[in-house]
């Protein structure tokens, strides 16, 4: 699909659908022409949050070794491509596939055969739900809104067969605090990977944080804003093309390749300890900390709601006290992880 061949009215009729709330279940692929129009726009934006949940499980270096890759819940495919690409030459020879819809399931193979030379993309069968074969790597990207309760309730199953998971989704309050949920719930046969940097319960969910919601912002590529057929669908679409919020979860239940798998709160063999001080005691510890949502700026200082051990807290950072953090965190493209070098609940810097 190019941008010439676009099917305007397809890509019209699947937004008022997303707008007005599609039917859990329902089937919204007529052609192959609206999955290959949606697959170079709606998908790609998608992928754009893939891009920036795999750069960030890069940086934990985190690759997983897999032989069984399922992207559930397939759509156009974009998600099971994209881990594809990360996972490089260690990369599974078969790429297994479901969806509610036939359709989506034969062009998101069809689409991944042609990236991957040599990859076999296959639908899976009822009997692959109904059989106990492990699943080493399971793919799961946009469904929550979309799912029947049996349907939901028939992936929380599958996650007992799987070894690890990526789960993408929408930004939005409700979304992320489900996802949240889940979290907790997998907290104990799984290692969180990311995006926290604690191994206790989400402090998102605790009482007196409901306003809070874990979500993140990725950023586009910046030519898309000098590109005349991005700026035309953004247009018509109704949407802004800087805004590409998501939530999202990474876990597994075995070491890494290579290796014992690093503890979620560091990244390196930091002997620092795992915890902080008081907000009015000492200078804490560095420990690693995940900004949620975007950091606020104003004109002397930054503000922003970071993750840790220690759990919730709105911390500030003087631009007097670190000018280039201050900038950074403001136009930055990488995952907001951080070491903080800290007094309460100031910033004073940041440790690489």
């Amino acid at each position: 699909m190019t941008w010439s061949e676009l099917d305007w009215d397809a890509l019209d009729r699947l937004r008022n659908g997303f707008l007005n709330g599609v039917r859990p279940g329902e089937a919204y692929w007529k052609t192959p022409s609206d999955l290959g129009s949606y697959d170079l726009t709606y998908g790609e934006r998608i992928g754009w949050k893939w891009d920036a949940v795999l750069a960030e499980l890069a940086g934990r270096r985190w690759t997983p070794q897999v032989r069984t890759l399922l992207d559930w819940g397939c759509g156009s495919g974009i998600a099971g491509r994209r881990v594809l690409r990360y996972l490089g030459a260690s990369r599974p020879d078969t790429l297994l596939l479901w969806d509610h819809s036939a359709l989506a399931s034969d062009f998101a193979a069809a689409a991944a055969e042609r990236e991957f030379p040599g990859l076999r993309a296959a639908q899976v069968t009822a009997g692959f739900f109904a059989s106990d074969e492990p699943i080493d790597l399971l793919v799961v990207s946009h469904v929550q809104n979309e799912l029947l309760p049996e349907a939901l309730e028939a992936l929380h199953r599958l996650l007992d067969r799987v070894r690890a998971v990526i789960w993408v989704e929408p930004g939005t309050r409700e979304i992320s605090r489900r996802l949240g949920a889940l979290r907790d719930h997998l907290a104990g046969p799984f290692r969180i990977v990311a995006p926290c940097t604690r191994s206790g319960a989400c402090p998102v969910l605790t009482t007196g944080n409901e306003r809070h919601w874990c979500h993140h912002f990725a950023r586009p590529p910046s030519a898309i804003f000098a590109d005349p057929e991005w700026v035309r669908f953004g247009q018509r679409a109704g949407i802004d093309l800087r805004s590409l919020p998501y939530c999202f979860l990474a876990a597994d239940r075995s070491p890494l390749k290579g290796g014992e798998p690093l503890p979620p709160s560091r990244l390196d063999d930091s002997s620092q300890p795992a915890d902080s001080s008081d907000p009015a005691g000492a200078p804490s510890p560095a420990i690693l900390t995940r900004v949620i949502g975007r950091p606020e700026h104003f004109k002397a200082h930054a503000r922003v709601l970071a993750c840790d051990e220690t759990g919730l807290a709105e911390l500030t950072l003087a631009k007097r006290d670190d000018p280039v953090l201050y900038k950074e965190l403001d136009r930055t493209k990488a995952p907001l992880v951080y070491r903080w070098r800290r007094e309460g609940l100031r910033i004073l810097g940041s440790e690489p």
